[in-house]
């Protein structure tokens, strides 16, 4: 990975070109359309034009953040700008196809991440794997470099952040994050609201979904590995959209004795995507996913691999066992 790019660097790129294309990776999570909004209001605040593009578009859980409805699919033609900003996404590709074809005009290109297997595939790259969230480092950027700080821009890092800590819960939370997040009560968030909406929402499929999920609830290696599925059939029986999923495997990493965590979801192309969390640091999860060339954080990675189901489940599971 080459050395970063500083702050200072990036913004000087910034002022000195007029438009942008902002993109975040496929099936987009709060950090994602987080720390999208968050920069490219501010970019939007200093008269730049800003298009804010993702591959799968805005997921129903985060309409609710002001400046999310100009989150947008990819247009059929590429867009007319100077730079692309890639946020919060591990490699290139997982901005999909058509979100790439809609930055290739842009001559500059930005990656600004938190992920330690990100290659710093960027003109320039800002990659902080000790950040908890990409929303972090872009807090960080915006207040160090003195660029608009909008109430828009203030809650979508405190929901990018918040969402990628497990509500500030999880190990990756450090001091400046607490440090961050009072700042942003400071500047207004509402706390209470915001915190509301992120985690008291959930349509009633997510419910029906979780009751499947217990269904197929195994533990295996005496009870240190948790594993459910998803099958497309499921998804098509209940209507379900890609975010209704999110953060569900949480449930059975916080099972007693279990150290990892993994759930097997059957995608349309009949690729499997793996997700995995663990417990405590005896485990890897981005060395895990490497070997099936997936990639992540060292307790919370993924997979997109070959199916059918059983097969990658067997292997991911056999690779799980081999580790422990």
């Amino acid at each position: 990975m080459s050395e970063n790019t500083t702050f200072a660097e990036i913004a000087d790129a910034i002022r000195a070109h007029d438009s942008f294309i902002i993109l975040s990776h496929l099936r987009p999570d709060g950090d994602a359309i987080g720390s999208q909004i968050a920069l490219g209001h501010a970019l939007e605040q200093m008269g730049k034009t800003v298009h804010y593009i993702n591959e799968d578009g805005l997921p129903d859980n985060l309409t609710f953040l002001p400046g999310s409805d100009k989150i947008q699919t990819p247009p059929a033609d590429p867009l007319d700008v100077q730079v692309a900003i890639a946020l919060d996404c591990a490699t290139k590709p997982r901005l999909g196809d058509h979100a790439l074809h809609a930055a290739s005009n842009a001559k500059l290109w930005i990656n600004i991440d938190h992920h330690v297997s990100n290659p710093s595939y960027g003109d320039l790259n800002h990659i902080d794997a000790t950040s908890p969230a990409t929303g972090q480092i872009l807090y960080n950027l915006i207040t160090e470099q003195d660029f608009p700080f909008s109430d828009e821009t203030r809650d979508s890092i405190y929901v990018a952040v918040s969402t990628d800590t497990g509500s500030f819960q999880y190990s990756n939370t450090t001091a400046a994050t607490y440090e961050m997040a009072a700042d942003l009560v400071r500047r207004g968030t509402d706390v209470g609201t915001i915190n509301a909406l992120t985690y008291d929402n959930n349509p009633y499929r997510r419910i029906e979904l979780l009751r499947s999920l217990l269904n197929t609830l195994e533990l295996n290696d005496h009870g240190k590995v948790a594993h459910w599925e998803l099958p497309n059939s499921v998804k098509k029986q209940y209507h379900l959209k890609p975010e209704d999923s999110e953060d569900l495997i949480d449930l059975i990493r916080g099972i007693e004795g279990v150290i990892v965590a993994a759930f097997f979801e059957e995608l349309p192309d009949e690729k499997i995507r793996v997700s995995l969390r663990a417990k405590d640091s005896s485990v890897n999860c981005s060395e895990l996913a490497q070997r099936f060339k997936g990639g992540g954080h060292a307790r919370a990675a993924g997979i997109r691999m070959p199916g059918p189901l059983a097969d990658a489940r067997s292997q991911v599971l056999a690779a799980i066992s081999e580790v422990l």
